[in-house]
């Protein structure tokens, strides 16, 4: 359910009375102003140190960026909620020599060191991305659950997906008879199949790796309740922000690229009047149409279409 507003407070420094906190700057200078204890979700994908033109350094060596990540994440924990999750969605980094370091098993100790406890890995997977020729191209990123103590908010309900069998019934026993499976869908599990934001994407801007709002909503909507804040310390062109004022919750983060946050107020302030386009939560993956020739090889094409492909 979504909950569009004409009444939309956007700040640029933290205060609870804003319903959006967009700052420019480092995610650093935000955090140190949020209250301690205010954040009952931090969910972001901070820079891989792969050379991208956003990351506000040169590439680092391994050890002095996990270090720069060790100082966020002691920000993040210090500003968490007591009953708050911290996801960090993170892919691999790869070094001159094209070797891969998966980020999520280095990062882990560092979690852990704070002593949150994790919930659930989890994979997100999609079907397009860089074509390498020097190793399988990778399709999938991981998000990292953790939570600051064994009492958690988890709104199972709020992400149920469809059943795939929803008529199967129990053949023997006390329930013979019954549905076996829970009408309200399926708990989505730990794999997640969700498109990224390519170039035919309703979401596409003019970042490169931006999330797709649908993936942070899941996490909204089951890891906080209406009107929470969800903070994002490296906020983009602000998808966490989007995902939070659409579900009835209040959205913070921060971003060091003027255009970015700029981006990011244009595309808050759509979301709160309902008129974003988004990719929307509920629909199901695209599958191509079978009569098409871009899903057919050339060889299976009929004597018209080979005629209007030359």
């Amino acid at each position: 359910m979504l909950f569009p507003t004409e009444t939309l407070t956007i700040a640029d420094h933290f205060t609870p009375e804003a319903d959006a906190v967009l700052f420019q700057g480092d995610r650093l200078d935000l955090l140190s102003t949020l209250p301690p204890n205010s954040q009952k979700l931090i969910v972001t994908s901070p820079p891989y140190n792969i050379g991208k033109t956003y990351e506000k350094h040169q590439k680092l060596t391994l050890d002095d960026y996990l270090e720069e990540q060790r100082r966020t994440i002691a920000a993040c924990v210090a500003a968490l909620h007591d009953e708050g999750s911290i996801c960090w969605e993170v892919g691999n980094h790869i070094n001159g020599g094209q070797e891969v370091y998966p980020l999520d098993i280095l990062l882990y100790p560092i979690f852990k060191s704070f002593g949150l406890q994790l919930r659930n890995r989890i994979i997100w997977h999609f079907e397009h991305g860089l074509h390498c020729s020097r190793r399988f191209s990778g399709r999938y990123e991981t998000i990292l659950w953790f939570t600051k103590s064994e009492r958690y908010t988890f709104n199972l309900d709020a992400v149920r997906v469809p059943q795939k069998y929803p008529g199967k019934k129990y053949y023997k026993g006390p329930k013979a008879g019954q549905y076996s499976a829970n009408p309200l869908g399926k708990n989505p599990g730990d794999l997640w199949i969700i498109p990224n934001v390519k170039h035919n994407h309703p979401e596409k801007t003019i970042h490169p790796c931006q999330f797709p709002v649908e993936l942070i909503e899941r996490l909204v909507l089951a890891l906080t309740n209406r009107g929470d804040w969800v903070c994002d310390p490296y906020m983009g062109v602000g998808t966490t922000p989007i995902a939070a004022i659409r579900q009835g919750r209040k959205g913070v983060g921060s971003e060091i690229v003027p255009e970015y946050v700029a981006l990011a107020r244009e595309r808050v302030t759509l979301a709160a009047q309902g008129l974003l386009r988004t990719r929307p939560i509920e629909r199901p993956v695209y599958e191509p149409p079978t009569n098409s020739t871009l899903t057919r090889p050339p060889a299976l094409w009929s004597e018209q279409e080979t005629g209007a492909a030359s």
